[in-house]
């Protein structure tokens, strides 16, 4: 949760302590995430026992190993905690991004940083190349988790659904969904193809852990809560009418500028 329009802080941590009591448990963060704001943020939510209720996640977007250690180390300290449940490798989109993490010594960094308890398990997130993201399992390391877009325009372009999802499914990767309404703010339910709610349920409706969803409202909170709660999995009628009725709107990643627009 970071800077948007008149969010406070005050605000942002009535949303968090809102969500938590709603049932919500996972929370996504990134330390360059509004300059830092978002993590220091989400560290006063998480004081008065709430860090104790949830599944706290952070990510790193720089490959020096040194540089990703003192971020960690600064991502701890502003979300006033001594460990992350899950640390990712964030914005895999550059070709030789693989080769930097496998080889310069950052993913050694974080297997030290794990072995001494500041992260309980890693991962790697990115929106552009499906591609990479399977050179990165290629290269052989068990990740537990996978960070990447799930959403109703996905499978006709790019797609991280058919390319990525049925790998992760295979191998018991936790698949962590992202711009299920194909970015923040939502550009599907804008072109009226299909409400927030279906597709928040399509998201919820493939093999994945969690989805991530922008909330930076109570009424956004509210709502997704409330598709949340009376979540039933669609038919495979019903995925393949909705990806029918999406499939005009979707070519060539109209709805989906960040596969080309980097990380």
């Amino acid at each position: 949760m970071g800077n948007y329009n008149d969010l406070t802080d005050a605000k942002a941590v009535r949303i968090m302590h809102a969500a938590i009591d709603g049932g919500i448990n996972f929370f996504d963060n990134a330390w360059n995430y509004s300059e830092g704001l978002s993590e220091i943020r989400m560290g006063l939510a998480l004081a008065g026992g709430y860090r104790q209720r949830i599944f706290l996640m952070s990510k790193e977007i720089n490959r020096d190993p040194q540089i990703a250690m003192a971020h960690l180390e600064e991502s701890l300290k502003r979300l006033g905690t001594d460990y992350l449940d899950l640390w990712q490798f964030h914005g895999i989109s550059d070709p030789d991004d693989p080769r930097k993490i496998y080889e310069d010594g950052l993913l050694e960094m974080a297997l030290k940083a794990k072995k001494v308890g500041k992260i309980r398990y890693l991962g790697f997130t990115g929106h552009t190349r499906p591609d990479l993201h399977l050179e990165m399992l290629k290269r052989g390391h068990a990740w537990d988790t996978i960070q990447m877009p799930i959403n109703i325009c996905d499978p006709h372009y790019l797609s991280f659904i058919k390319h990525v999802l049925p790998l992760a499914t295979e191998r018991n990767i936790g698949v962590i969904a992202m711009k299920a309404l194909a970015g923040t703010p939502g550009k599907i339910p804008a072109t009226g193809i299909a409400t927030v709610a279906e597709c928040l349920r399509y998201a919820m409706s493939l093999p994945v852990s969690s989805v991530c969803s922008g909330m930076d409202s109570l009424e956004r909170l509210e709502q997704n809560i409330a598709v949340a709660k009376i979540f039933k999995p669609m038919s495979p009628d019903e995925l393949k009418a909705i990806l029918a009725r999406t499939a005009p709107t979707a070519q060539n990643g109209r709805l989906e500028s960040y596969k080309s627009a980097g990380a």
